[in-house]
């Protein structure tokens, strides 16, 4: 056994430490706060335990955060198994076991409203893990770990875990500026080497390729000419070759197809990632009813009694409308589908599973690639690209990275497999650079929020409001930004100066030749507009005169085109001759001058047709002929300018042009340095002066002049919710006050629910006129608070979405699981997440509603609906928890 840390100190490991967790233990032995980042699977949990047990060992707490509730589950097992059930709690939005335990885990919301709370439960802790930690990057949930990292009591220690990022060094800097001393501890290996593989389908032959992405550290040679020799046409579809040529029939290999061959290399377990739950579902219903079977006899009895405990929640008929049969089914054979579509109970079973080997083919969604611990022996990605709502987006670096960190399982595999299928869309070099690529840069995604603006406003002066605002990550970020920007704008202004030297002529004003010629430029422009306008308008039989080639005079327009240039006129000239003219040959706006008849067989090929013309044309009287300038009135308008003598004229030219350039992206550059600067202090003045005027702050009757709350300032600063100026306006305005707790569900939900379908979505039902009002009323509130935003330079709050309404009201009114479901199309893992949203609303609802009644009522519709399958993860935990190792 080897101990982690001093002798004094430390869980002991049946195995040697690598180096980085020496590292990090070292600096937690030393009072450092640390940021741990190394690949998925590396062991950054053991810094976390050490962590845990120097806390535990000095008698204070220690709290564990994950930003999934299914991340802090697992994490709430393992540490029970390690402490044993006394000296493990855990606190999620729906969970709450042994609060007040040594150790606690608990979601990063959880911790933030602690803090703002002045939970007396912090008064004895002394760390913090924060696992994710580049869940910052989150544009809506990313500011809470930064709140969380500056409002910490001082004395808390922090262990943050992070997936391999660039920037790992910045942000142990920053951590350092505003807690103090920080060590980064960076680990760049994996702890089981990754073996890359490209996965190509060729009917030519009949046969799929398994080739290796890189050869010798570069991209495989074979693989490109492989890619190269598919006929592409249009967007990705494939040609049939000619015969001999050598081109190939490529296409990506089947799922059913990829786990036969996986199978066969001895490639699983394996996890294939597909960007769309219904294809998850496709893709484990067609390799069932393909026939795969990947387990024996004693497997499937297990499979059997661990979907026996974790579904032990569960009734019947609830099981019915889940697909139980199909679901079980899948996992006795060793396949199974993993997405957010599905409930609690059915993932944990597929982890369960998974975890001891007994599924040997999950299909998922990125959402796996996040914090559950399922390594796999291969990760299949089937596509580089995903669709996010309104349009596809190719997969980042650091998604990539992310995916293929569950590629190999320590201990057990000597490599991990990535496998990319070859696609129409996506030539190998990109699939190489990808693989090859770890560039993964964490960006900031703090916003002042209403609730954070309420909280900082109750708890601190304007000054140092502004101040923990400046200690923000963003700002940190945005400061090291401008130091690089305003480099950038020394050398911008030392070539700027070097270009205007190089431009200066002796002959004369270079600018103002340059200004005259770009007048003359946009009076051509204005020229070429006025001609268009005027072709368009001609007439077969107007008469207009041209100047092309070595005709001058009158012709007469038989047939006028659109073309992608402008205009194409076919005339017919005095001489009985066609002449085409288009937008080059006039100088001037044509006008017609006469109106010819032309001939009612229209056919200006043959000579007859075009003499009938030009006898017409001859004898039209014309009047107001506008001539084509010549040579001599041109150079008389534009006399040369003295600088056009300069011999070196080009040279200088191009000079001007650079110091034009320069000035713009000067131009461009200081905007961003305040931009940059200000922002953020901007944002949060504007949220200020939002409140300020909805009477949620008081400006000038603090205790020294400054701000205060009022009494809805304190309502607000007690919801913690996408939503929460929102509902807190409609609290005061008494649009959820006098409502049955049926009908306060329904309103409710329009404040979590949101439709993410690309389908467009169904008629909204409400139970009554009073609700349809009342929703009305909801949407009256938000446009004013819309408004309100837009008008600040704000970003607008989500809209309140109606499209739950229906199951909500039928939950809280004790309908069944199947009814709820069916009604609504929903899938039931869409159901009991939105439903435990909606719980978590109501009790917040509950407790800084107003309206005494109201609070009543929303206490009602959170005890109503946390029932069946949505409080199915009360029961699982704490199986789980009662479970051995």
């Amino acid at each position: 056994m080897t101990a982690v840390g001093s002798a004094a100190v430390g869980p002991a490991y049946p195995f040697a430490l690598d180096q980085f967790q020496l590292d990090a233990v070292a600096a937690l032995d030393q009072g450092h706060h640390v940021v741990v980042a190394a690949p998925t699977g590396s062991g950054k949990t053991v810094v976390a335990e050490h962590g845990i047990e120097l806390a535990r060992r000095s008698g204070r707490r220690a709290f564990y955060t994950a930003p999934l509730k299914a991340l802090s589950n697992q994490k709430f097992r393992d540490l029970r198994q390690r402490y044993g059930p006394d000296e493990v709690g855990l606190l999620t939005g729906d969970n709450s076991i042994q609060g007040d335990a040594p150790v606690v885990v608990m979601t990063t919301e959880v911790l933030r409203n602690m803090i703002y709370g002045r939970s007396p439960g912090l008064a004895q802790l002394g760390l913090v893990v924060l696992d994710e930690v580049h869940f910052l990057q989150d544009t809506y949930r990313g500011p809470v770990w930064e709140e969380v990292i500056i409002h910490l009591p001082a004395h808390v220690q922090l262990v943050c875990l992070s997936a391999t990022v660039s920037n790992t060094n910045e942000l142990a800097a920053w951590i350092q500026t505003v807690r103090g001393p920080t060590t980064p501890v960076i680990e760049l290996r994996r702890p089981v080497a990754l073996h890359d593989r490209y996965l190509v389908g060729d009917r030519t032959n009949d046969r799929v390729h398994l080739m290796e992405t890189f050869v010798g550290g570069r991209p495989n040679p074979d693989a490109a000419r492989i890619d190269a020799s598919a006929i592409r046409r249009g967007r990705g579809r494939i040609e049939r070759p000619v015969r001999g040529s050598g081109r190939r029939v490529l296409y990506p290999p089947g799922r059913v197809e990829t786990v036969e061959l996986l199978a066969a290399r001895g490639l699983l377990p394996a996890i294939l990632f597909i960007f769309s739950r219904n294809q998850c579902e496709e893709a484990a219903r067609s390799c069932l009813a393909a026939g795969l079977r990947l387990t024996d006899a004693d497997e499937r009895a297990r499979i059997q009694a661990i979907v026996e405990v974790r579904l032990v929640g569960l009734g019947a008929d609830d099981l019915d409308v889940l697909g139980f049969d199909e679901f079980l089914a899948r996992l006795e054979a060793g396949i199974a589908a993993h997405h957010a579509g599905m409930v609690p109970a059915f993932k944990e079973a597929v982890e369960a599973c998974f975890i001891e080997g007994l599924t040997k083919a999950v299909f998922a969604t990125e959402t796996l690639a996040v914090g559950v611990n399922m390594p796999a022996r291969t990760v299949v990605i089937e596509k580089l690209t995903k669709f996010t709502g309104d349009h596809h987006e190719a997969l980042t670096p650091g998604e990539y990275t992310q995916l293929t960190g569950r590629a190999g399982r320590r201990g057990i595999d000597d490599e991990g497999h990535a496998v990319v299928l070859w696609s129409p869309f996506v030539p190998f070099e990109q699939v190489a650079a990808l693989a090859a690529s770890r560039t993964f840069h964490l960006r900031s995604a703090f916003r002042p929020t209403y609730n954070m603006a309420a909280n900082l406003v109750g708890s601190y002066s304007t000054e140092q409001a502004h101040h923990l605002l400046n200690l923000s990550f963003a700002q940190y970020q945005a400061d090291r930004d401008v130091v690089r920007l305003e480099a950038r704008i020394e050398r911008t202004r030392t070539a700027l100066a070097a270009a205007r030297d190089g431009a200066e002529s002796p002959y004369g004003d270079i600018w103002a030749h340059r200004r005259a010629n770009e007048e003359r430029r946009l009076a051509r422009r204005g020229r070429a507009d006025a001609i268009t306008t005027a072709l368009v308008r001609l007439r077969p039989g107007d008469v207009i005169h041209a100047a092309k080639g070595r005709y001058k005079g009158p012709v007469a327009v038989v047939a006028a085109a659109h073309r992608k240039g402008g205009m194409r006129l076919t005339t017919v000239t005095k001489r009985a001759d066609l002449l085409l003219l288009t937008n080059d040959d006039f100088d001037e706006t044509p006008h017609v001058t006469a109106t010819v008849r032309l001939p009612t067989s229209f056919n200006p090929h043959l000579t007859g047709y075009r003499r009938e013309v030009a006898r017409a044309l001859g004898g039209a009287k014309a009047t107001g002929l506008r001539r084509r300038p010549d040579a001599a009135r041109d150079e008389s308008a534009n006399p040369l300018h003295p600088v056009e003598r300069d011999p070196d004229l080009r040279a200088r030219m191009r000079a001007a042009g650079q110091a034009e350039r320069l000035e713009r992206e000067l131009i461009e550059l200081t905007g961003r340095v305040e931009t940059h600067n200000q922002s953020l202090a901007r944002d949060f003045d504007h949220v200020i002066a939002i409140l300020a005027r909805r009477g949620y702050v008081a400006i000038g009757e603090g205790p020294a002049g400054e701000w205060a709350l009022t009494d809805a300032g304190r309502m607000l600063a007690r919801l913690f919710h996408e939503e929460d100026l929102l509902v807190a306006e409609c609290l005061r305005r008494g649009v959820l006050d006098g409502l049955g707790a049926t009908e306060l569900a329904g309103l409710l939900s329009t404040f979590v629910y949101e439709h993410r379908s690309p389908d467009p979505p169904a008629p909204p039902w409400f139970p009554s006129r009073e609700i349809t009002a009342r929703w009305r009323s909801v949407v009256a509130v938000s446009d004013e608070v819309a408004a309100d935003e837009r008008a600040s330079e704000l970003g607008e709050h989500r809209p309140p979405d109606p499209g739950f309404v229906a199951a909500a009201y039928g939950w809280v009114a004790g309908d069944d699981l199947a009814d709820v479901v069916a009604d609504e199309e929903l899938t039931g893992g869409d159901f009991v997440r939105t439903m435990k949203q909606l719980v978590d609303l109501a009790r917040q609802v509950a407790l800084v509603a107003p309206d005494p009644t109201t609070r009543q009522r929303a206490a009602e519709v959170a005890d109503a609906a946390y029932r069946g399958v949505v409080a199915d993860g009360v029961a699982g935990v704490a199986n789980l928890a009662a479970e051995g190792p």
